[in-house]
């Protein structure tokens, strides 16, 4: 994961845009700034799946790898991601150097890796919140947490945080393959001593220990009380950051990783493949304006060639 992101006004360069505040908003300069970020993003070559050929390709160049999680043209992200807000039914996201930027604002681990979490694996809150010590395999090469997909719940069961509905549950296992975040996860285990069971008060019986004992609610405020430590400091982002927020950058990161739609419908738990298209559509926005197709010609020519067909 990459540092904080900050800047003050003095040091913005020309394309920096501003929030209402006058504080310096997370845009496509910043990231050039802390990044050293150049790359552009090549097209795609004919022959690619067709599910995959209106995704940007990531750029495999070792020199840069280390720079960034995915290597990306960030500023042309940005500037997509922009273009894309103005959709209301489009997904409202934050690329990985703003979530990196955030995390740095949260100075608990026990709240820090909550939000590492949602990044990390793109689990819905209920199903974050329901986690135990035992859905999660930190055994190299291959980490995963197992995660109970539960995406239908009345409103009163979403306000019990962590309870999972009656009835037979839909599973599914996410890999880990951030190094940071499974070694953060380990820390936090072992440094608060996270029980893998305790005693239910009410009942008095001994269940799984959820590792979040929290609320939805609770974890609004985090987020919030980072967003406003983060303004603070002069850093602000250009959408509203929920705890959905995460899943949908979750989505977004892995298609800019070029991970295939398929896969990344089954790693999100979406029963259908069109719940998973709406994040396609961002990119469709990125292929038109890249093609730059021209409608106008010089209009004398176009007379001239009307006339010369017999």
């Amino acid at each position: 994961m990459s540092s904080a992101i900050a800047c003050s006004p003095k040091t913005t360069r020309e394309g920096v845009l501003l929030s209402p505040s006058g504080r310096v908003a997370v845009t496509s300069s910043v990231i050039r700034e802390n990044t050293g970020l150049w790359k552009t993003c090549p097209t795609f070559p004919r022959g690619v799946n067709t599910d995959m050929q209106h995704l940007p390709a990531p750029i495999h160049h070792a020199r840069d790898a280390a720079q960034l999680p995915v290597a990306i043209d960030y500023p042309a992200a940005l500037a997509l991601r922009q273009m894309s807000m103005v959709h209301d039914e489009l997904p409202k996201y934050l690329l990985a150097p703003e979530v990196s930027a955030l995390l740095h604002y949260v100075p608990d681990l026990r709240r820090k890796m909550l939000l590492a979490t949602l990044w990390n694996t793109g689990a819905r809150i209920n199903e974050a919140l329901a986690l135990t010590r035992g859905d999660f395999s930190l055994t190299p090469p291959y980490p995963f947490v197992q995660l109970a997909t539960l995406k239908q719940r009345t409103e009163k069961a979403a306000r019990t945080a962590g309870r999972t509905p009656t009835g037979q549950q839909t599973h599914r296992l996410v890999p880990l393959s951030d190094s940071w975040y499974v070694s953060q996860l380990q820390t936090m285990v072992a440094t608060l001593k996270i029980p893998m069971e305790r005693r239910n008060k009410r009942t008095g019986r001994t269940e799984k220990a959820r590792i979040w004992e929290v609320t939805d609610r609770t974890v609004r405020t985090w987020i919030g009380e980072a967003v406003a430590a983060a303004a603070a400091d002069g850093v602000t982002f250009s959408v509203p950051v929920t705890p959905h927020t995460f899943r949908h950058s979750y989505a977004m990161h892995m298609l800019y990783a070029g991970i295939p739609l398929k896969v990344l419908q089954s790693l999100m738990g979406h029963k259908s493949i069109s719940s998973t298209e709406v994040y396609t559509k961002v990119f469709a926005l990125d292929v038109a304006a890249r093609h730059r197709v021209q409608f106008s010609m010089p209009e004398s020519d176009a007379v001239s060639m009307l006339k010369r067909i017999p």
